[in-house]
């Protein structure tokens, strides 16, 4: 996630299980957490589960950081999917020039 100090920054992430490896997530939980929060949606599209993950930056000040979303679930192939998580917050522009 990159953006400006103080602006809001979402992202959203689809999970889609392959029909032949149908899993439902059974859990998530964030390695620390400490920058950003989370929420997971279970929707229904084209007669299958996928889900929504949406992420929002807590982080205020400039500054980078990193994490790991641990999805749990009920697979025997893959008990538990990891997603990085960069964030990446910048000084706003300003008279045309970017600082860091």
């Amino acid at each position: 996630m990159s953006g400006f100090v103080g602006a809001p920054i979402n992202k959203t992430v689809k999970i889609i299980p392959e029909e032949k490896y149908p899993f439902k997530i059974t859990g998530v939980k964030a390695k620390n957490g400490n920058n950003f929060k989370y929420t997971l949606k279970e929707i229904k599209e084209s007669n299958r589960q996928e889900y929504l993950l949406n992420l929002e930056n807590l982080k205020k000040e400039k500054g980078r950081y990193f994490d790991t979303i641990q999805l749990a679930t009920d697979s025997e192939i893959k008990t538990e999917i990891r997603i990085k998580i960069y964030g990446n917050i910048i000084d706003k522009q300003k008279k045309g020039k970017l600082h860091e």
